[in-house]
């Protein structure tokens, strides 16, 4: 028999215990949030029905969907012609009913309208799951990857906009970043824009092109209007829209005068003007909230306000992006149910938390003492008090087997355990513990009882 050489698909990690801590402190952290401000958790199934997830993200992100083969003979139902000529948009609905979920936000539009009559409105739901997308990838660009999403639907209220910006703050803030933007922008004011040069029907050339100048700079987007349908004179009433300077309320003023004639674009700074009222009775903690006319967002769903986070402290790109949305569970046929959702880029987040050496020391500790053993009676000594310590919710391990202390000592290093609770002939006739301190070296005594009081204070 051949020997198989093991790996994985291009686009997918394994996650080693430590990389795994360092995870869960990330979703844990923002899950906490999450909750304080009342929203529940949901799961959807890795695979949807085929037909649920086509037709949702556009031609370009049908072909990034994963199909799943069906079971069985997955030919036998394929059309003949289709399969000689190669034909596989026609042949992949014959021989794939399912798909892996390519996004958090068509499932969970499903979801709403197969359980609207068990869920109270505003439903308020986050939900931290794997996706895929048959993407190329190149770092920072996965195959499978998590998404960690709040979204309140059945409210028009911009209460949750604001909401959903002070989650930013508090999660980000308590995983330990300290300069971070929170831009926000409105549709609405962009299509105002599209209406004041009388270039309507152009509105998602505008956004897609403004939505790179981080990318290509003023000039690159200005080339890109070009050839967009914009001429030099569009151009010229654009560009200093696109600069707009000075504080939050210097920006709306500017807007409100230059937006004066469409209903649309007033709409769009009202409600801009709304959620800064509402923040108002807030302080905010790191975060810095910016009014950011160049922020369009690729979802050309958004229909309202538009978020989007960018951290000061790291080279990187968004970490963070959401915006209202109306109508999302009319594909599903539930008509007239507006909604605004959030999300977190973890993948993102984890790496700028790894470059500024942000993840608690603690979480890398999985067990937080091993109680050694070298031979039958050290053994039974110890079973008592290893019941005893996971008792009062303690992680600790004993070593699996009789074997020099040193060998254990190593194991403890390796695993990063920072205690290690020694048994030999003089702790057993003394009935005490010897604990050895590793990352100070420093070994002390412990009656037993006094042990399991010191690991109980250290409880996380």
């Amino acid at each position: 028999m051949s020997v198989i050489k093991p790996s994985i698909p291009k686009g997918t990690r394994d996650f080693s215990p430590s990389v795994m801590a360092n995870r869960n402190f990330i979703f844990e952290t923002i899950k906490t949030v999450f909750k304080k401000f009342g929203y529940q958790e949901i799961q959807t199934p890795a695979m949807e029905n085929l037909s649920t997830l086509t037709g949702k993200y556009g031609d370009e992100g049908d072909k990034l969907i994963f199909k799943v083969l069906n079971s069985g003979d997955y030919l036998a139902k394929a059309n003949l012609d289709n399969l000689t000529n190669r034909n596989s948009s026609a042949i992949s609905p014959e021989i794939s009913e399912k798909a892996l979920r390519y996004d958090l936000t068509v499932p969970f539009a499903r979801y709403v309208v197969m359980h609207q009559n068990e869920i109270t409105f505003p439903f308020k739901r986050f939900q931290i799951q794997n996706v895929w997308r048959a993407d190329k990838p190149q770092k920072g660009r996965y195959r499978e990857f998590y998404q960690c999403d709040a979204d309140v639907v059945g409210s028009d209220s911009l209460l949750n906009e604001a909401d959903f910006i002070l989650i930013y703050d508090e999660a980000l803030s308590k995983l330990g970043l300290k300069d971070f933007n929170i831009k926000i922008n409105n549709r609405k004011i962009l299509s105002g824009i599209a209406e004041i040069i009388g270039k309507p029907e152009l509105i998602v050339d505008l956004t897609i092109a403004i939505d790179k100048i981080d990318k290509i700079g003023l000039l690159g987007v200005c080339d890109e209007l070009l050839t967009r349908g914009f001429s030099d004179i569009d151009i010229e009433i654009l560009k200093p829209l696109i600069l707009l300077g000075g504080t939050n309320n210097e920006k709306i003023e500017t807007l409100k005068i230059v937006l004066s004639s469409s209903v649309t674009g007033l709409k769009g700074i009202f409600e801009i003007e709304t959620i800064f009222k509402y923040l108002d009775s807030f302080e905010m903690i790191n975060g810095k909230l910016e009014l950011d006319i160049t922020l369009a967002r690729g979802l050309n769903y958004y229909t309202g306000a538009i978020f989007e986070v960018k951290t000061n402290e790291a080279a990187m790109g968004s970490i963070g992006g959401g915006g209202r949305y109306d109508d999302l569970t009319g594909m599903f046929g539930l008509k007239n149910l507006s909604g605004v959702g959030i999300s977190f880029g973890a993948d993102r987040i984890y790496d700028v938390l790894e470059e500024l050496n942000l993840f608690p020391e603690t979480k890398n500790q999985l067990t937080q003492i091993l109680i050694t053993n070298s031979d039958i009676d050290s053994e039974r000594y110890a079973l008592p008090l290893l019941q005893k310590l996971r008792n009062e919710g303690v992680a600790v391990e004993i070593y699996h087997q009789s074997a020099k202390l040193k060998k254990q000592l190593k194991y403890a290093d390796d695993k990063n355990i920072k205690y290690v609770a020694i048994i030999g002939t003089e702790e057993i006739e003394s009935n005490q513990i010897t604990l050895k301190n590793m990352h100070s070296g420093e070994q002390q005594r412990f009656l037993i009882q006094d042990l399991i009081n010191k690991f109980k204070a250290l409880k996380p």
